[in-house]
């Protein structure tokens, strides 16, 4: 039996619990993501569990549907060895997306974090402005961003590229690693305390699953090898996971992400890039775009070479796609609040055509 304080159950969550008003219901983790049921963890063991009619019906938004790291109500079926998610409590963080297409959705990778591995291999897949991209997610999620360098075994200049991360990582501590020759490891146990909760984000075949392994000190989670000809990782992992650690540490292994589209990310792009944003404090015009204007202070420390042109490219593009996210955010509420009005408009039709009809019997 494990105690709810090794799952990071604390006053907050307990709080909200005293809320609940359901016979029977208690507390559970969510630790696995399945296609059609989610693995729980409650204080008699692990559990499958199925979302409630009611819950799913009432859900106007997947978000609002449990996530891997959620705490949730649930009603354990004892005949079935089962349980029946009833509800989810508020969360302390999460870290989100877009869903992947053209969908203006969220997605919900994981929750109540404390801290977010962002995972990047040193080889051909080193890649300092996806990192910038994949840190303005963490900064808006809540939780604190950690930047590790996986496979330092395989990278002759890692020092290097370690000095590149922190150029862009600003105020974010990045280590570098390698899970064959246990290099850097003992700097994760910082992290790792009993009862905190770590996920990791990155791209296929950066090593998140082997990272965790080795952690764990046995083959938990399946790995492969990256493709010898690109370096391309392939996905190894699924589905999201929750695993305990020997020292009461929690990690959340999620799916390699091929495409990561911020989601809802103002401050986190602000954070990402304070640099550009303390620049900007300085332009003459309140407005400036940092395009022409006189007296930019953006397009000055450009000039001595002291902003990278291709970092405040990044930031750009960020910024135009949450524009762009913004504008079908938009496009689709109104649609949705156009289908709602127009089924209220052929409700009290049918029903006037009912009452007429009556009316002329």
């Amino acid at each position: 039996m494990i105690s709810f304080s090794q799952l990071g159950w604390n006053e907050f969550f307990e709080s909200e619990f005293r809320k609940v008003d359901e016979e029977g219901a208690c507390p559970a983790r969510v630790v696995e993501e399945l296609k059609d049921a989610y693995r729980v963890l409650a204080e008699s063991g692990e559990l499958l569990a199925d979302v409630a009619g009611r819950l799913r019906f009432a859900a106007q938004a997947r978000e609002q549907l449990p996530a891997v790291g959620d705490w949730v109500v649930i009603s354990r079926r004892e005949s079935e060895g089962r349980a029946t998610i009833l509800g989810v409590l508020p969360r302390r963080s999460k870290v989100s997306r877009k869903v992947a297409g053209r969908a203006a959705e969220e997605q919900v990778i994981a929750s109540n974090l404390d801290t977010i591995f962002v995972v990047s291999s040193l080889n051909r897949d080193f890649n300092p402005r996806r990192i910038e991209r994949y840190l303005a997610m963490v900064w808006e999620s809540g939780a604190n961003p950690v930047v590790l360098l996986t496979k330092a075994d395989l990278c002759q200049n890692a020092a290097q590229r370690a000095a590149e991360m922190e150029s862009v990582a600003l105020g974010v501590p990045v280590h570098v690693l390698s899970a064959i020759s246990d290099e850097g490891l003992d700097a994760l146990a910082t992290y790792l305390c009993a009862g905190r909760t770590v996920a990791l984000v990155g791209s296929s075949g950066v090593g998140k699953s082997t990272l965790i392994n080795r952690l764990l000190g046995r083959e938990v989670l399946t790995t492969k090898p990256i493709r010898e000809d690109d370096d391309r990782g392939r996905h190894a992992t699924s589905t999201r996971r929750l695993v305990l650690l020997p020292d009461g540490g929690m990690l959340i292994d999620t799916p390699g992400m091929r495409e990561l589209q911020l989601w809802d990310a103002e401050s986190g792009l602000e954070r990402a890039f304070e640099d550009i944003a303390a620049l900007a404090a300085s332009c003459r015009f309140r407005d400036c775009s940092h395009h022409e204007e006189p007296g930019c202070a953006v397009q000055q420390a450009l000039e001595s070479g002291e902003l990278d042109p291709a970092r405040l490219e990044s930031l750009r593009k960020l910024e135009r796609e949450m524009e762009f996210l913004e504008r079908k955010q938009d496009a689709g509420l109104q649609s949705v609040e156009e289908k709602k009005w127009k089924k209220i408009h052929q409700a009290q039709k049918r029903n006037y055509q009912w009452r007429e009809r009556h009316a002329r019997q």
